[in-house]
């Protein structure tokens, strides 16, 4: 087994929705390098829960003053494509809750950008690794489900 390493400075783009869950997780595993979030209400609320994490009100501010090596991106989706291309043209590797983009051509950009800057760039998933999804996917290769027409699932929770 690898040793355990520090977690890298991890920045985080939106303190929405999401992005709550996201920055509870990177503070809890000491990765949290900052919090970029244009609503200054919800700044004070990343104030009071993470009093030694910075804040930034622009992604100008956070891309110049922080030392964070990536970034995650929890920010409406119309916002992903660009954000992220300006974290991978700033030399960060990045997260992107899905959507990665709007459009094929924008996620496709992303691809390419991260390829020539030589930066990580992924995308957020949820359930893919989940056990019954594991073994509905394994059901399916195995043939064991016959040729699969269309599948439709219901999750009931997790929020929208």
């Amino acid at each position: 087994m690898l040793p355990l390493r520090d977690p890298a400075p991890i920045l985080l783009f939106g303190h929405g929705y999401w992005g709550k869950n996201i920055a509870r997780n990177l503070y809890a595993m000491g990765a949290l390098a900052g919090v970029c979030e244009s609503d200054p209400v919800q700044r004070v609320v990343v104030q009071e829960r993470f009093p030694s994490v910075p804040t930034f009100a622009t992604a100008d501010d956070a891309l110049d003053r922080s030392d964070a090596v990536a970034v995650a991106i929890s920010t409406p989706a119309a916002t992903h494509a660009t954000l992220a291309h300006r974290c991978l043209t700033a030399g960060r590797d990045v997260f992107v809750e899905k959507p990665l983009a709007l459009t094929v051509h924008d996620g496709e950009t992303l691809v390419d950008t991260a390829e020539r800057h030589g930066r990580i760039l992924m995308v957020g998933h949820l359930l893919e690794y989940h056990p019954a999804v594991v073994a509905l996917r394994r059901l399916v290769e195995e043939g064991h489900l016959g040729t699969l027409q269309y599948l439709y699932s219901n999750r009931l929770n997790l929020g929208k």
